[in-house]
């Protein structure tokens, strides 16, 4: 059974997608123009957004500037989008940095920075009210299978992504039963500039065609807990449930790979 309401039919959906200039936000945003719904896309580089939605005419795509750790950037862009489109059906947060981290190279600064961008500027303070007004639509918050357990070189991105998810988890026990959608997106490894820092194999590494296409599919099932790909995905919950003295021996093993 799904946890939300399915989407059968993308044409007119009002999809406003934060951190839409590159990687799995970008795809996603393509993919649903494609299939008909109009789209606002949201990120700090204004070039970037403008080649996503050049080829559409205005009423169906536009962008939007902002800097998600500024929360009045975040609160006139809402207020714009609710103007012009008198709400928003769904709004999905792809904005997320990464920095690969061990414990030596531990640094406040980065600390800040992820927490600021990965979780703070998840933009639900000015979403929740108008979603609550509306009384439907969804949020879709882009995590990651880091957040599932601790993993090497994932020091504070990880904690990040652990705290989308628990996020998640809460948000939809509120907004569910007030008629609106929670979405929790984890993927696995996508090939994009952040997973291009990594120095180690990635197992089941996807293409951004490939991760936008499920979080699509996932979206129509009306699934709460959107993760892929599977044959990962499902790895990474199941190791979580390992005895510790498990967990720290496979996860110590990935660490020296």
């Amino acid at each position: 059974m799904a946890l939300n309401k399915k989407i059968t039919d993308w044409s007119g959906q009002r999809v406003w997608v934060i951190g839409a200039s590159a990687g799995i936000g970008a795809a996603f945003a393509a993919l649903l123009l494609e299939r008909g719904a109009r789209v606002a896309v949201s990120a700090r580089s204004l070039p970037s957004l403008r080649s996503l939605v050049q080829k559409y005419q205005p009423e169906r795509a536009r962008a939007i500037t902002l800097d998600v750790r500024d929360a009045n950037q975040m609160k006139t862009a809402s207020d714009a989008l609710i103007e012009t489109w008198g709400g928003y059906d769904l709004v999905v947060y792809c904005a997320g940095t990464y920095v690969p981290q061990r414990a030596w190279d531990f640094q406040l600064d980065t600390v800040r920075e992820l927490f600021a961008v990965n979780v703070e500027g998840t933009c639900l303070s000015v979403v929740i009210p108008q979603l609550r007004k509306q009384r439907t639509g969804g949020i879709g918050i882009v995590g990651s299978v880091a957040g599932y357990s601790g993993l090497p070189k994932s020091l504070v991105y990880g904690p990040t992504k652990a705290a989308l998810l628990n996020l998640c988890e809460s948000l939809y026990l509120d907004l569910a039963p007030k008629g609106i959608g929670v979405y929790a997106i984890n993927p696995g490894f996508v090939r994009t500039r952040l997973t291009d820092q990594n120095d180690f194999a990635m197992p089941a590494l996807m293409e951004v065609g490939d991760a936008a296409t499920a979080m699509v599919r996932g979206l129509e099932r009306g699934d709460f807990d959107i993760h892929f790909p599977k044959r990962f995905s499902l790895l990474m919950k199941m190791l979580r449930l390992l005895p510790y003295r498990l967990f720290f021996a496979i996860a110590g093993r990935a660490a020296k790979s």
